[in-house]
């Protein structure tokens, strides 16, 4: 053992393993002299790294050079070694580093593996070696060594480690069911973890507030075994300890310190209250849907079990039902999936009203028809088998289609009409947002065109059609008019946006034609809508559109005689595209913007053809006026020219 560790022992420093209280420690932080009391302590100085460190450092995975600082001495010891005051941020270190390494996207591999290059580098650096390379000697972090926090922070970096191991393996346990023996293996491992860290900080040498996070982290781990092991009452005990001591930390100090406290508090409150309701507290499952309606969802622990709740609470209810009554009808329910989904439609449709924020709301949606359409295949599967009921839909003489095609029918009508509700929902943030005209920049989203609400409306008509094409409700007259009408408003709606994206690129006269539509759709609306007041409530209000229309109109009236003058006042060869180049019309003076654009008009190129002078011809006209010496002479010689003649020629003889 180093000199730097006999130090307190040497010393004879006093230890006390009275733990206080979380009220009276929390007290001992507020006041002055609590905290004043001990003088800033510095450790001795580092050794030198030697090269073989720093090359493992650089191995230790992308954000060595950062990681290395978190293993640096903190500032809160003295230079002699004396730690009387050491102090853990315990909770701040896990959620940072949680947050920085894989936690914030559900990475809990990558989190295991820096916990343990961590590790390795602390052991290094406290020379706090397992041995050797060729053999492995166990050490145990003691009271008599305690002279730096970072022997602290060892213990929990290996509960860290155990904790994140044993998350992926819940995520991984889900399509393989023995690893969740493992998973409660590390979940165990990472408590012993704990308790020897909060063994190790009921010294003297620690300050209070490491004692009480200490305490509270041992608390929550502890919580997170017995919740998984479903010992609920000894669960709901940790997290209660666990939950006194954070809110003691949070008022004990300002409200920046306090956040992180806050946040582990609302952390772990589900997971209190679904104890309490598996002990036999039926309020705490009134409180846990409403957690789940302001959220949108739970995550974390908690997800998959409130889940199951609630759909095993909804079974139980669903035993008592039988039948249901639309349109007149009533039609009996035996299928239980069917049966789950009707009896928590009432509740999604009140959280979906009740949500806090549009993209609460939209998730409640996506939620809805994912049940939805789990419960149209269960009854879709049903159908399949008995091919003569498909053929044979009708009921005898009365024109009715089956029980079950017709209960296909109303739940094809539940998902449409939430398909509806959901797409006018995103149209109206759409329009708020149109209608404030707010920038890309202010909050990172592109600008919201007209082009978008179109869309929006496009598949509102669309699902509107396919119900007017349901089975069994093709000759009902009410239903057909009321969707009749429906299709009209959205109709009006539709036609409004696309004479406002018209509008944007100056087509006053297509504009103007396209708010007259509007006006008739409105107005067919106003005129059929007697007896159909209650079931358009829901819709947007067709009055709100013709008074929008009529002042659009005069504006647009107006802009399009201000476009009109402006074209006849100044008129540029800009806006009159003649295609003459730059180089033809250097006399000429206007605002050109396609002369900085890419496609620059300065020259003709390739050139056009000129004519130019072709090469004169000439013709000999002298020939038919020219005498030409005789050559019979020449000719006469070449006819006697024969067989005496090459003879001659042969011995050289010549004429």
């Amino acid at each position: 053992m180093d000199e730097r560790r006999d130090q307190p022992t040497r010393l004879g420093l006093p230890r006390s393993s009275a733990i206080p209280s979380a009220p009276a420690a929390a007290a001992a932080l507020a006041t002055p002299s609590a905290r004043g009391s001990t003088a800033p302590a510095h450790n001795a100085p580092r050794r030198a790294r030697p090269a073989c460190k720093m090359a493992a450092e650089r191995q230790g995975g992308r954000g060595g050079a950062d990681e290395n600082k978190e293993n640096e001495r903190p500032a809160g010891t003295r230079a002699d070694g004396l730690s009387d005051s050491l102090g853990l941020e315990i909770l701040q270190i896990v959620k940072e580093s949680q947050q920085q390494h894989g936690l914030r996207h559900g990475d809990f591999q990558r989190y295991r593996g820096y916990c343990s290059r961590r590790l390795r580098r602390l052991r290094k650096t406290l020379n706090f070696k397992m041995g050797n390379r060729h053999k492995f000697t166990g050490k145990k972090v003691t009271e008599e060594i305690l002279s730096d926090n970072r022997y602290l922070l060892l213990i929990l970096m290996d509960a860290e480690r155990a904790w994140s191991y044993a998350m992926q393996l819940k995520q991984e346990a889900n399509t393989e069911p023995r690893k969740r023996f493992h998973l409660l293996s590390r979940l165990r491992k990472a408590v012993k973890h704990a308790e020897e860290l909060e063994r190790l900080c009921e010294s003297n040498r620690v300050d209070a507030k490491t004692k009480l996070e200490a305490q509270a982290y041992m608390a929550y781990l502890t919580g997170m075994l017995r919740f998984e092991h479903q010992e609920w009452k000894a669960a709901m005990e940790a997290f209660n300890k666990c939950k006194t001591i954070y809110e003691k930390l949070a008022n004990a100090f300002t409200e920046e310190q306090a956040v992180l406290y806050n946040q582990r508090v609302e952390e772990i409150s589900p997971n209190i209250r679904y104890c309490a309701y598996n002990i036999g507290d039926q309020s705490a499952m009134n409180e846990l849907m409403q957690m789940r309606l302001r959220s949108g969802g739970t995550e974390g622990l908690l997800a998959e079990k409130l889940e199951a709740l609630i759909t095993q609470t909804r079974a139980k209810q669903a035993a008592t039902m039988s039948e249901v009554e639309w349109r007149g009808r009533t039609v009996p329910v035996k299928i239980d999936k069917v049966r789950i989904f009707l009896l928590g439609l009432a509740d999604n449709e009140a959280a979906i009203v009740q949500a806090e924020n549009e993209e609460t709301r939209e998730r409640l949606f996506e939620s809805l028809l994912s049940e939805c359409r789990d419960a149209i295949q269960a009854v879709r599967e049903d159908l399949k088998p008995d091919q003569k009921q498909r053929e044979h839909s009708l009921e005898g003489d009365s024109g009715k289609v089956s029980n079950i095609q017709y209960l296909h029918s109303y739940l094809t009508y539940i998902k449409l009409s939430t398909a509806i509700r959901r797409n006018e929902s995103m149209a109206k943030s759409l329009q708020k947002a149109l209608l404030q005209q707010q920038r890309s920049e202010e909050d990172g989203k592109r600008t919201p065109r007209p082009q978008d609400l179109i869309r929006l409306y496009d598949i509102i008509l669309q699902n509107l059609v396919e119900l007017t094409q349901l089975p069994g409700l093709e000759e009902d007259k009410n239903f057909q008019k009321e969707i009749g009408l429906k299709t009209l408003v959205y109709k009006a709606y539709r036609c409004f946006f696309i004479a406002q994206s018209y509008v944007l690129v100056k087509k006053w006269s297509e504009a103007l034609v396209l708010y007259e539509r509007v006006l008739k759709y409105a107005g067919e609306v106003q005129a059929g809508a007697g007896a159909f007041t209650n079931s358009l409530k829901e819709l947007p209000d067709v009055q709100d559109l013709i008074t929008q229309v009529n002042a659009e109109k005069y504006s647009l009236q107006a802009a399009a005689i201000l476009d009109a003058n402006d074209n006849h006042e100044t008129e540029s060869p800009s806006q009159v595209k003649d295609g003459k180049p730059l180089s033809e019309r250097f006399e000429t003076f206007c605002l050109d913007p396609s002369l900085v654009s890419k496609q620059v008009s300065l020259v003709h190129f390739p050139p056009g053809f000129q004519p130019i002078p072709c090469k004169p011809l000439f013709f000999d006209l002298a020939l038919n006026h020219v005498a030409f010496p005789p050559l019979e002479d020449k000719v006469e010689q070449k006819a006697k020219s024969g067989l005496t003649g090459y003879i001659k020629g042969i011995f050289g003889f010549k004429s």
